[in-house]
This record gives structure tokens, sequence and C-alpha cells, in this order.
């Protein structure tokens, strides 16, 4: 018999709950420190902005997951050219995002946020079964990143438009991938506000 694709969403992605005391912002790769924001991405970090002040006036944990490369071991900058390395300003959360004493910053050398990283330790520590995740690309560290939670049994909330491609793909094929295989609930900034606010 074939495979057939299931069309409908699911309950978690109908849903419209969220327990805030088991929730986590996890902010991937918004990176430049006191830089400017990559051309073409000032409205993902901007949303991004907007979250990371609210979730912290809701009392919801800020965790940025940020590139920390090693020059000369690190197979990625190979591929993309020399970014996000450790020990500077291009390895840390973008100035205007407000990372402060609370937040949490965890580096990492591989696209997933997971790998052989503090991040699952980190949240598990927080008490956190959801994620809302955000950041860039897409594509890539966003998608690796969604991959580690959901093997890992999080459930995860994408703000769509706190999201950003720039290097590989569309963004739409993106989303649909985060929903489909991820069972995420891809959402836009503002109906995530709405939860932090609740």
């Amino acid at each position: 018999m074939p495979y057939l694709p299931v069309a409908q969403k699911t309950a978690w992605q109908q849903s419209t709950d969220i327990d805030l005391g088991k929730t986590v912002l996890l902010v991937v790769d918004v990176l430049g420190g006191s830089g400017d924001v990559v051309p073409g991405l000032e409205e993902m970090a901007a949303n991004v902005a907007r979250l990371a002040t609210a979730a912290r006036e809701a009392g919801v944990p800020v965790v940025f997951s940020c590139d920390a490369h090693i020059p000369g071991l690190d197979k990625e900058l190979d591929l993309w050219g020399t970014h996000g390395i450790k020990g500077t300003d291009a390895a840390q959360p973008l100035e205007m995002l407000g990372a402060c004493e609370g937040d949490y910053i965890i580096p990492k050398r591989r696209y997933d946020g997971f790998f052989q990283t503090d991040l699952d330790l980190t949240l598990r520590e927080l008490g956190a079964d959801t994620l809302i995740v955000c950041g860039a690309d897409t594509n890539i560290c966003v998608l690796q990143t969604l991959a580690g939670a959901y093997f890992r049994t999080y459930k995860t909330v994408v703000a769509a438009d706190a999201c950003a491609t720039f290097l590989i793909g569309t963004q739409e094929a993106g989303l649909e991938y985060f929903s489909r295989c991820y069972d995420s609930r891809v959402v836009s900034t503002d109906t995530v506000l709405g939860y932090l606010e609740a």
C-alpha cells in the first residue's frame, strides 16, 4: 500500500495552549554583538528582540544558541567561510536582543544546538518541555536544532517571522518542513507575544 501523508494538523499544532512555566525562548544564531544586522534580516532580528523582551517580562527564560567555531577544526567553516568564531563579537548575540545576566548563552560548533552542548541539560534543569524557537538560518541551524528538540521530545513553537533564511532554500519550505516533520506549531511573532502576555 503506498504511503499516504496525513493532511490535517496535529492536536498540538491546532492548540493555542502553552504552559509558560515549562517554556523557554530559544534564539538560534542571531549573532553579531555590537555589529550590524545581516542585510535583509532586519525584520527577523526586530521580531526576535520583541520576543526576548516579552519573554523576560513573562518570566520565561531566554536561551541563546550561538555559533562558537574553532578555526582549523570546524568543517563548517570550509563550507560557509569564516563566521561565528569563538571569542569574537561575531559569536555573541546581537546587542539589540538585550542579552543580560539572567539569560543563558550556550555555544555550539555544529548546526544542531543540541549536539555536544549543554543545551539539553540546561533546558531540563529549567524544567522546560516546550521551546519557542526563532533565529537563522531557517533551513540550516534552526532546522537542525528543531530536529534535535523533536528527537528529545520537546514540543516546539516556531515564530515564523522571527526566523529567516539567507543561505539556502526558501522560508516557506523550511516552515512547512518544521510543521510536517517535527510537529512544530508554526505561528506569527504576534501570536507568540499573545502567549507571553496571557
